[in-house]
């Protein structure tokens, strides 16, 4: 078996396939999605996740937008950077790199967990020019404490171990290893949603991307250079999240009061997996409030 996720087993039927293309930038080849008219957003997920992530959100947002919705890096079907460390820095440039490739600068950027501070990366250093970033359980807050001390060496110490990807795979051929992942992020994913993330898992390159994405995260810089942020930053929390603590986006907006936050009550970390027709609406009011509805209906 292939280490990495295959197009024509995997992507058999994978979510919103029509709208997938296979895209070279930043010096290796991407998945991405785009479909729709109007005002561009991009859309970027979290760690180990892929597009099957926007699989609900997706089409409801291309009624009204051009979306973008790439793999990230080592993701799903995009392939690893040669070399290249999956820090925050490097996964910022390279996707900017997409963007300008695509010739689709991105009008309203909306990143789930670590694509927040992905997109917050790029607009801070002046890749992309966004009106707007909305956060979903963004992933903005550095580990603090013991927590902070005892993570990343951990991560890095298993992204070093070449065995460790492949140990990940063989015991996710089990559905109920991956149900009770999924559980423990405070989502209810339907029995689909779970298989995606399966056959994602069981590919130990994806494992790999997932884990050297951890290990190599430094928050601590975009939290220092959020003051600088310009567009206005909108962060969805959804109350029974176990991965981010809701408690975050409270202590990010004490830190910086112009934030706004937006309640989601009885939703997990993957909140748009698990109500899409209600993060749809949310974004569409907000876009109206921002003055992107005429942009849409244009």
């Amino acid at each position: 078996m292939s280490d990495r996720p295959d197009w024509a087993t995997d992507g058999r039927d994978w979510p919103n396939r029509a709208a997938s293309r296979f895209v070279k930038a930043a010096g290796f080849r991407w998945h991405v999605q785009v479909a729709g008219q109007g005002p561009v957003l991009l859309l970027a997920h979290g760690t180990g996740a892929a597009t099957h992530s926007w699989r609900g959100l997706f089409p409801r947002l291309a009624r009204h937008f051009t979306v973008v919705a790439p793999d990230l890096p080592g993701h799903g079907f995009t392939e690893t950077p040669a070399r290249a460390r999956l820090s925050l820095p490097v996964m910022a440039r390279a996707l900017t790199e997409l963007t300008r490739t695509l010739g689709l600068p991105p009008v309203v950027a909306v990143g789930h967990s670590a694509g927040t501070p992905i997109l917050a990366r790029m607009t801070l250093d002046g890749g992309i020019a966004p009106r707007a970033i909305i956060g979903i359980n963004a992933a903005l807050m550095p580990f603090e404490g013991f927590a902070g001390q005892v993570f990343s060496p951990i991560a890095r110490l298993l992204a070093g171990l070449p065995a460790i990807p492949w140990f990940f795979a063989r015991r996710a051929a089990e559905r109920s290893v991956v149900e009770r992942l999924l559980r423990d992020t405070g989502s209810a994913l339907d029995p689909e949603g779970v298989e995606f993330y399966a056959r994602l898992v069981r590919r130990p390159a994806h494992v790999a991307a997932a884990l050297g994405m951890m290990a190599n995260w430094d928050l601590h810089p975009v939290l220092r250079d959020l003051r600088r942020l310009k567009p206005p930053l909108v962060l969805l929390v959804g109350g029974a999240d176990r991965t981010i603590p809701p408690d975050d986006a409270r202590r990010l907006k004490t830190m910086l009061p112009a934030i706004r936050v937006i309640a989601l009550p009885g939703l997990g970390h993957l909140a748009h997996e698990e109500d899409p027709g209600r993060i749809a609406a949310i974004m569409a009011g907000l876009a109206e409030e921002l003055g992107l509805a005429s942009l849409a209906e244009a």
